[in-house]
């Protein structure tokens, strides 16, 4: 430990036992409860792909919660809201192919010392067999009341706890987003339906309130803040994001920790019978932790009762807190085996590839994926987007580090029907959002906005823009959105036919509806959607990529040149400009 953290502590030591001196003359108590959210893996202080440390991991949140712990006066509570073991090699390695030990997840979180949990929808993701293990081998509950059983109507997860602290009962409710379905195959989900998360919310705090009493009652909700994103009506019973709903409808809670957006919220709204509500939630990968205390004063009654006297959030940044050693220590071979399985050798490629030029045209990045696809399934097209924002592969040796930069996600790979209308309207609704209609050079060609410092974003997630390979097509921006892509022919020559049935290759999250390409762009119900699949892999794409690669040996990734942007004069000024724009604020 650097002396800089060590005379922090002590000075944190000297002051906040002063401070909780005067609390416990006064008869008060404080709670410190500490949030993470979204972690995606984000264990251990390594960035496996470059070897350079990160800036946040649950190791160096664990010398936060040592610290906070030794502090006078105050009890912490330690707690989790979902997703946290998708995203990242050390989680990957234990879910699916370490699975015969205990998962990691579960052997770092019970070290720490973690009081509760939420079920996020990535760590379903993960499928029975690692989630359902999660669950025996955690050492405190994992909660989710809107999961329930298809047989029992019962919540399959634990749906809430009580926690007991300094004579405090704090009631935690678990509440993920019910969007699961949209998003999963089935499989992952089996025996499940996703209910409400204002009806949820709203059965349970009436129980625990009147059964159980507690002082405090809190909402550990693995959904964001903003109802009308990706354009939801915030009456819909499934809305994605309901968190700041339910705190606005359903009495009773003092806080509620959100997460699933991977922000930052600290604000309080009026439930309906006008009390305050903390509303705070924190940035994904261990980067900061959302921080809620509370002042409680014991009441002179005969149930011996606290009162709240006073709630607030802060966010802790976690960066300039040095990994614990003792974690490092515990958890060292492990890091070591991971470190040894991501530099394993795979293939060779022959010529560096970026995802830079996959938001402009045909991209050798993407043409890997969409090769590996066709290849696998024997599918007659292909749909996929870059799955890596920036990303870049060195010409030379491939090895399984490599395959998680260029490919992200844990999905399975699906083929399904789609006619030739529908692959036409499903590739005009990706375009719809990933390009916009121009009328002259000066015009944008990418689908982004300002921001108020200055720099461009797109407006819609990088990771929703398929393109397609197995048939050639023209993208002409001059026309509206839904209108630009006309396509031509079947890339092996033969004609294109709007009303023949075609089998697509596809990842997962797109087969089950995620993105909206399929409801939105071909037309299909979620009804629809589930009737046209062929077949799904056993196997995550990346482990049936990884042996696509390594029987391939030699890689020569170049652009599958089956589509194009026009009119070429405007998009030959356009593009390098909306790339320094895009780029810029991240070289």
């Amino acid at each position: 430990m650097n002396t800089r953290f060590f005379i922090k502590i002590i000075v944190l030591w000297v002051f906040t036992g002063a401070y909780s001196g005067i609390f416990a003359q006064q008869g008060q108590i404080l709670l410190k409860i500490g949030t993470t959210t979204d972690i995606h893996g984000a264990y251990f202080p390594n960035d496996w792909y470059t070897g350079k440390p990160i800036a946040g991991s649950l190791s160096q949140v664990y010398t936060w919660a040592q610290e906070q712990r030794h502090v006078p006066g105050q009890t912490l509570i330690l707690l989790d809201n979902g997703d946290l073991v998708q995203g990242d090699p050390a989680a990957y390695y234990s879910n699916a192919v370490d699975i015969h030990k205990p998962n990691i997840a579960a052997r770092i979180l019970n070290f720490m010392g973690y009081e509760a949990a939420s079920v996020g929808n990535h760590d379903m993701e993960t499928g029975h067999l690692v989630y359902d293990q999660l669950a025996r081998e955690y050492r405190f509950p994992w909660l989710m009341a809107n999961g329930v059983s298809l047989i029992t109507g019962e919540p399959v997860f634990k749906p809430y706890t009580i926690l007991e602290h300094a004579g405090i009962r704090i009631g935690i409710l678990g509440i993920t987003t019910p969007k699961i379905p949209d998003w999963l195959p089935p499989a992952l989900w089996s025996g499940l339906e996703f209910r409400g998360m204002v009806e949820t919310a709203k059965k349970w705090s009436e129980y625990i309130l009147t059964q159980e009493k507690p002082d405090i009652l809190i909402g550990l909700f693995h959904a964001g803040v903003d109802a009308t994103y990706g354009n939801q009506s915030i009456d819909d019973p499934l809305n994605e994001n309901a968190s700041e709903w339910v705190a606005r409808k359903v009495p009773g809670f003092q806080i509620i920790f959100v997460g699933h957006d991977h922000k930052s919220w600290n604000f309080k709204v009026a439930d309906p019978n006008g009390d305050s509500v903390l509303i705070l939630g924190s940035v994904s990968r261990a980067a900061e932790i959302a921080v809620a205390s509370i002042t409680l004063k014991k009441q002179d009654n005969q149930d011996n009762r606290y009162r709240i006297t006073s709630v607030t959030g802060t966010h802790q940044k976690i960066k300039d807190y040095p990994p614990d050693p003792e974690f490092m220590k515990k958890f060292s071979g492990y890091i070591d085996t991971i470190q040894q399985y991501v530099d394993q050798p795979v293939g060779t490629i022959t010529r560096r590839i970026t995802a830079d030029d996959a938001y402009f045209g045909p991209s050798a990045f993407v043409s890997l994926i969409h090769r590996a696809q066709l290849d696998l399934t024997g599918a007659d097209v292909s749909f996929t987007a870059p799955l890596s924002f920036r990303s870049e592969l060195a010409p030379g040796i491939l090895t399984v580090k490599d395959l998680f930069r260029l490919y992200r996600f844990e999905n399975q790979l699906y083929t399904i029907q789609l006619t030739g209308a529908e692959i036409a309207g499903y590739l005009n609704y990706s375009y719809s959002i990933w390009m916009k209609t121009m009328t002259g050079p000066d015009d944008l060609m990418l689908n982004m906005e300002q921001q108020k410092d200055g720099s461009w974003k797109l407006k819609n997630a990088y990771y929703n823009f398929d393109s397609a390979a197995g048939i050639d097509y023209i993208v002409d921006l001059s026309k509206p959105a839904g209108q630009m892509v006309t396509i031509t022919q079947m890339s092996n020559g033969q004609p294109f036919n709007l009303n023949k049935n075609y089998t697509v290759a596809l990842n997962s999250y797109r087969g089950s509806g995620g993105g909206n390409h399929l409801r939105l762009g071909a037309g299909l119900s979620k009804e629809a959607i589930t009737g046209r699949l062929i077949r799904a892999s056993e196997k995550d794409f990346r482990l049936l990529f990884t042996e696509w690669v390594r029987k391939q040996r030699t890689i020569d990734p170049v652009a599958l040149q089956n589509w194009k942007t026009v009119p070429e004069p405007w998009i030959l000024v356009a593009a390098p400009r909306d790339a320094q724009r895009l780029f810029k604020e991240r070289n």
